[in-house]
């Protein structure tokens, strides 16, 4: 069985986090090329995980196009460590704070994983930041 540890981080406060599991590290995105719904009024106390901030990223942003080239980065490695029978693989989203962005692209990411490859694999969804929004 595949794990995969999904995180949001934020590289101000507590940086790319570490790989616990001996792998030395995964894929990190830097998602602070994206426009910043944090700065945005409406947003400033909301997270990735909310609505509001979730179409202003889909509609106003470059976020549907960096998800898809992730998407497909990740899918290569996912298919080949399944084919080769590893058991860990870390995908960690980095933005300023770790609250908007990253949560949002560690979410999306997760379910397209989940969606893609079912019981192939087992996801972990961190949220370095945001210790309200874990899960599993």
């Amino acid at each position: 069985m595949l794990h995969i540890d999904i995180h949001s981080f934020s590289y101000k406060k507590g940086g790319i986090p570490k790989d616990e599991s001996g792998n030395g590290g995964g894929f990190t995105f830097d998602c602070r090329g994206i426009l910043n719904p944090g700065r945005v009024e409406e947003y400033k106390i909301q997270t990735g995980n909310d609505i509001g901030v979730q179409e202003y990223l889909e509609t106003k942003t470059e976020m549907p196009q960096f998800l898809e080239l992730v998407k497909n980065l990740v899918s290569i490695n996912i298919d080949n460590y399944l084919g080769r029978g590893f058991e860990n693989l870390q995908i960690n989203f980095g933005c300023t704070g770790g609250q908007h962005r990253s949560v949002y692209s560690a979410i999306k990411i997760a379910h397209f994983i989940e969606k893609k490859y079912g019981d192939q694999v087992e996801v972990s969804l961190h949220h370095d930041e945001q210790h309200q929004l874990n899960h599993k």
